[in-house]
């Protein structure tokens, strides 16, 4: 995944790369936020943040550094989105139940939130003091980017029923319902981005 973008928004600049390790805590508050509090305490357990970071620095899991783009103001982190392709979801997901286990004792059960037919955009999010600048919409245009170019695929995600202020943010950026998933006990809408093609000279979209 490669990413690097640079904008200037209302006297901020913004820049959106690739994460590193040294990512890791951003990372971890990321995923952590869009998962919740309350779920990420069920599954990681009290101590979220520091086996979150752990897996983060790993280079195969669901919420690696090198699935993680990173947007940046001024030079400061200021929002990440985890994103991956949905035909390596058993195989991510398995080294990260495994480290959850290795810190819980806990096994989770959890339903397929993608396939192989899309890059699945698994977490998005900004710090509390870098929001209302645009970033989460500059950050899934990137997505969008990565997505179409470097694997040919269409950008896909689940958002709640109840969330529909995010609803609104990806539907701007081109996300169309496509159906109802149930997952980890919530009713959600699975959005995609159509993959852009040309023919004779002319845009179209496919799946």
């Amino acid at each position: 995944m490669t990413a690097n973008y640079e904008l200037c928004i209302m006297n901020y600049e913004l820049n959106i790369r690739k994460a590193t390790k040294t990512d890791a805590p951003l990372i971890a508050s990321v995923v952590a936020m869009a998962i919740g509090e309350e779920g990420t305490r069920h599954y990681c357990g009290d101590n979220h943040q520091s086996v979150l970071e752990e897996i983060a620095r790993m280079e195969d899991s669901q919420y690696s550094y090198r699935n993680t783009i990173v947007a940046e103001v001024n030079g400061m982190p200021a929002g990440a989105a985890v994103a991956y392709d949905g035909a390596n979801l058993y195989r991510l997901r398995d080294v990260t139940l495994k480290q959850i286990f290795n810190h819980t004792g806990k096994t989770h059960n959890i339903e397929d939130e993608t396939d192989a037919s899309e890059v699945y955009l698994d977490s998005i999010a900004v710090l509390p003091e870098y929001r209302g600048l645009g970033i989460g919409k500059q950050l899934l245009l990137a997505l969008k980017e990565i997505a179409f170019k470097e694997y040919g695929k269409t950008l896909g995600l689940l958002v709640d029923f109840e969330n529909p202020d995010a609803e609104r943010l990806y539907k701007s950026v081109g996300f169309e319902r496509m159906n109802v998933k149930d997952f980890l006990g919530h009713k959600m809408w699975h959005l995609v981005v159509r993959l852009q093609t040309t023919v004779n000279g002319q845009q179209s979209s496919s799946m």
